[in-house]
């Protein structure tokens, strides 16, 4: 094993390397003893969960390896990857420690940091852990016996996130008259998503409430959008919220069951920001995976994209270097600067909320403005991940897609940095054709390194 640390922290199926007890234990090792020389006095650490079976394991093995080094932990239990970045910095601690796979299989874990501000760890900290991981140079800063690390759980850890989320909706505003469909993912925000919209008076239908520990992500959430679909027809609803495993992707369904996906919120937002004057600098953070609709919606208003590569932990430091405070992805990640250092599907929601109540607008009105392009992405399992470049057979199909699609269209090919997966996304004028070129360019990837394939999204 080369590598521990992926796009998005660690990430793999659980028991498996590098997802075992006894590499958690050395990453908490090393994260403890690049703390104790980084720190002055003792350090302190939140650590956080979802709801897979799996992660009594690796909190145990966190814990046990933090505390070895000297390190005091605050355990807080199930909670949304945003609750551990503000829990992080309501107690002050030295770093934040999410044990969570995401929108993965409850089989799949991962671990995710944040440092004492609540932003995710850059690549050079995760390469210092890493090399220690594998060094296994923690002898030389072992604590004395008394000077162990003790573990406290946290009992107000929602009770806090709750009005932290609570307070980015206006005071004088109510959810009174909105009927709210809410699918919880049987994941992390299962106890605290509901309370913060019944806390707002909203009437709420909850789904996905009841994680058992393999259920996280079956067939519900973010992923599996047909659950809050049916459930705002059944209830006849005003908005539907679906959340990822992790609490911090959303996806909203309209009044009429329609999906509206990150790249359609993140517009919502940006225009509400540009014409309330809050948008800094006149700027949004997307990815080049955005949809052209999007684009085209956000310079006809006058806002400037700027493109980051996939993945919310990149699209937050483009964000911080191009001074924007709105960015996204349109898989669901929305990252409001202003309210929380990390996506935040609970204030995402309650800021598309907001602006539907300010503008007594349906969300679909509010939806309305961004005209998307046709687009497939195809999701090809793969059993290794070479350099696209060195791939003869899929680098002659993309080049034959470019010259089909030539200025109306485009094509971008990539791995997935959380599994064992490429994708191939496509975009066009015409859906027939999008079907057909990305279809034909996720053959060539599944001829040359392929297991299988299967669409993700269209």
């Amino acid at each position: 094993m080369s590598k521990i640390f992926g796009t998005d922290g660690v990430r793999g199926k659980a028991n498996r390397a590098p997802m075992t007890p006894e590499i958690a234990l050395a990453i908490g090792r090393a994260k403890g003893k690049i703390l104790r020389k980084k720190v002055k006095g003792k350090p302190r650490v939140v650590v956080g969960k979802d709801t897979r079976l799996s992660c009594y394991v690796f909190e145990n093995a966190l814990i046990a390896g933090l505390c070895s080094m000297g390190i005091d932990t605050l355990m807080v239990g199930p909670l949304p990857t945003p609750g551990v970045a503000f829990i992080t910095r309501a107690y002050r601690a030295n770093a934040g420690i999410v044990i969570s796979a995401s929108h993965n299989p409850y089989f799949d874990n991962g671990i995710k940091f944040f440092d004492s501000e609540g932003f995710k760890l850059p690549d050079s900290w995760e390469k210092e852990i890493e090399s220690l991981v594998f060094q296994n140079g923690f002898q030389d800063f072992l604590p004395c016996d008394h000077d162990l690390g003790k573990n406290t759980k946290i009992i107000d850890a929602d009770g806090r996130y709750i009005e932290f989320v609570k307070t980015t909706f206006p005071r004088k505003q109510s959810l009174k008259n909105l009927k709210v469909v809410l699918d919880c993912a049987n994941g992390a925000g299962y106890k605290v998503a509901p309370l913060v919209f019944r806390e707002l008076d909203a009437t709420v239908f909850s789904y996905s409430v009841k994680p058992d520990g393999l259920n996280i992500n079956q067939e519900c959430g973010s992923l599996h959008p047909a659950v809050v679909q049916k459930g705002i027809i059944e209830n006849r609803a005003d908005v539907g919220i679906a959340l990822d495993g992790d609490g911090d992707r959303i996806l909203m369904v309209d009044e009429n069951a329609q999906i509206i996906d990150g790249d359609t919120i993140l517009a919502i937002c940006a225009r509400d920001m540009h014409r309330n004057g809050f948008l800094k600098n006149n700027r949004v953070v997307g990815t080049v995976m955005s949809n052209l609709g999007f684009v085209k919606a956000m310079e006809d208003l006058g806002i400037q994209v700027v493109k980051s590569q996939v993945g919310d932990r990149y699209v937050i430091q483009n964000m911080l270097e191009h001074g924007a405070n709105l960015g996204g992805e349109q898989s669901g990640h929305v990252i409001l600067l202003d309210y929380n250092t990390t996506s935040d599907a609970l204030v995402s929601a309650l800021q598309v909320l907001r602006i539907m109540i300010e503008n007594d607008a349906k969300l679909s009105d509010l939806a309305s403005f961004v005209q998307r392009f046709p687009q497939t992405c195809l999701n090809v399992k793969v059993s290794h991940k070479p350099p696209l470049d060195s791939l003869d057979k899929v680098q002659a199909g993309i080049k034959l897609v470019e010259q089909k699609l030539g200025n109306t269209g485009r094509i971008h090919v990539r791995y997935s940095g959380t599994e064992e997966i490429c994708r191939v996304m496509v975009e066009g004028t015409k859906l027939k054709q999008v079907l057909e070129l990305a279809r034909g360019v996720a053959d060539l990837v599944e001829c040359e390194i392929g297991l299988d394939s299967k669409k993700i999204e269209s």
